[in-house]
């Protein structure tokens, strides 16, 4: 299956006419749906794709090669249903095709059709991945009530240590889903090769089981310890908070044999997302959500691979499948506002994360995120009222919230309130000191006012010091040397900026002025040039970068002098 699939998660258009050869163009509309259609799987543009290739198909319904490009779109763009009748079709003139079969044992599962899911996938087992072959068969064995054989069949899954393991994980599942947590944790426990988290579910089931066995603190222990890594996961966090709150927790993370069978078509949705083969992993996920709708892991990962394929839509509706009482809501529900964004639609985004801070007035995140977005927006202002009220939710701020005093000190900078900003700057400092990103903000933002530029230029060397490869903190380094006249020394760093990054047009303007004032003068014509090429931005004065072009650096700033003076 992963052979054909990958040729397909690349083109499958391209691949079916390999397989099938050219399709037949018997009139200019087909010819026409045929080839709109490839250019929008060319695209990803799934929902465009699906609609061409029914046009065509209504054109031309026995074209093989259509059918099965229409199955992989309808598929990618969530419409399962569609895609099982047309693989229907295909599985009967092509008993072993890969996609037609797939979709079609998933449907089964889904309607919890586990002789027909059995009997497909034991007659085209040579068409379907090992890994999902395994742990699919016994899930189908769990739904038709015989767990002797469900062990069997897991413990089956040893040729390598990646089979074998996600093998034993699926067993430990269904152990527990039958109710017995002991043989679960035992084999969740892995023994001389520690714990079997072969992924974050694997992590939330553990702690699961371990509450079932009466080791509630082991449970808080192992979340606790991953959480304390740095590994952001809502649904963990807030599994921890109920254990320790003194809760009953239930085991919840396979409920039926139908949604172990998602799960497994999860585990591979996985693996193949860390490999490079996204559309592949965006096939299986979405097959895991038709047979499960309440796996939300499913739609996660749908909405993470089509927010990486310019898909915004799509993934805005993979986002919003995300239930209220889901732990992974108000998360998803932050992303969907920032894939509206990324839409284009910023106004969008930000009703969004303020609907979000009304129904969860008490979380963080959700005034955070508002003031990223309104930020993002240059609602300066706006934004920094977001963070205030992030901020006044926190009784004791601790070092990683240094970001939400930084965040507001820049709000406040853009909004003219400098005194509010330096405050927030040295706030983040004294959580977080010697912090790159303050101090280079900081240390600049001095150097723009022309304010105690022997401690800006401190401030900017110790965050060159931190991230010597950042063009932005190389650029501050370079400005403020030439704003302390010391221009010959500022040449090298400004360079160094403009390589980092070659595409900023302050970055550029700022070299353009250095290289003037060393006598580099059809050089610095050329960065001003770069620089209104890739203009405008928010801190580049375009105007004055024409008239730098037009007199001269030099003239430019007697003139500035003089309106100064005249002010």
């Amino acid at each position: 299956m992963i052979r054909v699939l990958a040729r397909l998660g690349c083109q499958a258009v391209c691949v079916s006419a390999l397989l099938l050869g050219a399709p037949k163009v018997e009139a200019a509309n087909l010819s026409g749906a045929y080839l709109a259609a490839t250019q929008a799987d060319m695209r990803d543009d799934y929902a465009q794709a699906a609609d061409y290739y029914v046009q065509a198909l209504m054109l031309d319904p026995d074209n093989l090669e259509l059918i099965q490009s229409a199955v992989v779109m309808e598929v990618a763009k969530g419409d399962v249903e569609a895609a099982s009748a047309l693989a229907a079709k295909l599985e009967e003139a092509m008993p072993d095709n890969q996609i037609a079969v797939l979709v079609l044992i998933a449907d089964a599962l889904a309607l919890e059709d586990f002789e027909e899911a059995s009997e497909l996938l034991e007659n085209r087992s040579g068409e379907v991945n090992p890994l999902l072959l395994g742990l699919a068969r016994g899930w189908i064995a769990v739904g038709q009530q015989d767990f002797a054989v469900a062990r069997e069949r897991f413990d089956e899954m040893g040729g390598n240590n990646a089979l074998g393991a996600y093998g034993q994980y699926h067993k430990a599942l269904a152990l527990a889903f039958a109710g017995d947590f002991s043989s679960a944790e035992t084999i969740m426990a892995g023994g001389s090769n520690g714990p079997l988290h072969v992924d974050r579910s694997a992590l939330a089931a553990h702690a699961q089981i371990l509450a079932q066995i009466g080791r509630e603190n082991e449970a808080i222990a192992l979340l606790d310890d991953v959480l304390s890594a740095g590994f952001p996961d809502a649904a963990l966090t807030t599994l921890r908070d109920r254990l320790a709150a003194g809760e009953e927790v239930a085991f919840t993370e396979v409920r039926s044999a139908r949604e172990g069978a998602a799960q497994a078509f999860q585990t591979l949705a996985n693996a193949l997302a860390s490999s490079e083969s996204e559309r592949l992993a965006l096939i299986h996920s979405r097959l895991a959500a038709h047979i499960s709708p309440s796996l939300v892991e499913a739609d996660l990962l749908t909405a993470d691979i089509l927010e990486a394929e310019g898909q915004y839509e799509l993934a805005e509706q993979a986002l919003d499948q995300i239930p209220a009482e889901s732990a992974w809501y108000v998360s998803a529900q932050i992303r969907r506002a920032n894939v509206v964004r990324l839409a284009g639609d910023a106004d969008g985004g930000i009703e969004i994360l303020a609907q979000l801070t009304q129904s969860h007035p008490d979380n963080v995140e959700t005034h955070s995120s508002l003031g990223d977005a309104l930020r993002n927006a240059d609602r300066f202002e706006e934004a920094a009222g977001a963070y205030s009220d992030a901020l006044a939710l926190i009784d004791a701020p601790q070092p990683p919230h240094w970001v939400l005093f930084y965040s507001r000190g820049i709000s406040n900078e853009r909004a003219g309130d400098w005194e509010a900003a330096e405050a927030d700057f040295l706030a983040a400092l004294r959580l977080e000191p010697d912090q790159p990103l303050v101090l280079n903000y900081l240390g600049y933002s001095m150097v723009e006012k022309k304010e105690n530029l022997d401690e800006a230029l401190a401030m900017i060397e110790k965050a060159v010091e931190a991230r010597p490869d950042d063009g932005y903190i190389t650029d501050s380094l370079g400005w403020v040397l030439y704003r302390l006249g010391r221009v010959e020394e500022a040449v090298p760093h400004m360079l160094r900026a403009v390589e980092l990054t070659p595409d900023d047009p302050v970055i550029n303007d700022h070299l353009g002025d250095v290289l003037w004032l060393v006598g580099r003068e059809r050089e610095a014509e050329f960065q001003w040039r770069r620089a209104l090429s890739f203009g405008p931005a928010p801190d580049l004065d375009m105007e004055r970068i024409r008239r730098k072009l037009d007199i001269g650096l030099d003239r430019v700033l007697a003139e500035e002098e003089d309106a100064q003076q005249d002010g």
